[in-house]
């Protein structure tokens, strides 16, 4: 009889990590009904199929589900940014206006998660410091893509410094986004959004 290969065992998912994924899962259909606040731990403990008690071995505290949640839609957030936070040949306003569509997308997809982790961190210090922490690596990468636009002579030089710049623009798209995402999508509206964030991020950034 053929036997599993030791590295084909070790890729099957473990049962406490289909159940971590079960919590995060049923968490998140929840936001999408109602604030954190509203919704008990036991209630997500139920909907994933196991007790209270057990939901401690994975999360020490709805926001501590609620960040680990939210780290992960952040991630892809992050990463749908490197269109312009990396960009290599493709033109700057193609680059932002992808890079702001993408993650306008994302905030649909993520939305109740995101705002959740967002008003969040106001009550939760813990959250404070994920939600602070996200924040400044998001204006440290545009910060230092502004430089390097600069450097190449194709951003407009300072001032303003390249991280109060990043800082106000980073701040401007996460309210921007947060705002659209409690409505339901609209192509148009969609559209509009972006390319307002466009023209902003292309006159302040390269004055184009």
């Amino acid at each position: 009889m053929a036997q599993t290969s030791p590295s084909a065992r070790r890729r099957a998912p473990r049962k406490g990590d289909l159940t971590e994924q079960r919590l995060l899962a049923e968490a998140e259909a929840l936001l999408a009904d109602r604030p954190l606040s509203s919704i008990a731990i036991d209630e997500i403990a139920q909907a994933a199929g196991i007790s209270r008690s057990s939901f401690y071995f994975y999360f020490a505290s709805r926001e501590a589900l609620l960040r680990t949640l939210g780290e992960r839609a952040q991630e892809e957030v992050f990463a749908s940014a490197e269109r312009w936070l990396n960009r290599t040949a493709e033109p700057p306003a193609e680059a932002i206006a992808r890079t702001i569509a993408d993650n306008l997308a994302l905030w649909h997809r993520h939305g109740p998660v995101l705002r959740a982790l967002y008003d969040v961190r106001n009550n939760d210090d813990e959250t404070k410091a994920a939600w602070r922490a996200i924040a400044h690596r998001f204006v440290d990468a545009t910060a230092a893509q502004i430089e390097r636009e600069r450097a190449a002579g194709l951003a407009l030089p300072a001032p303003p410094d390249a991280r109060l710049l990043a800082a106000i623009l980073v701040g401007m798209n996460e309210r921007a986004f947060y705002e659209a995402s409690r409505r339901p999508a609209s192509s148009q509206r969609d559209s509009e959004l972006v390319q307002a964030l466009t023209t902003v991020w292309l006159r302040t950034v390269y004055r184009q």
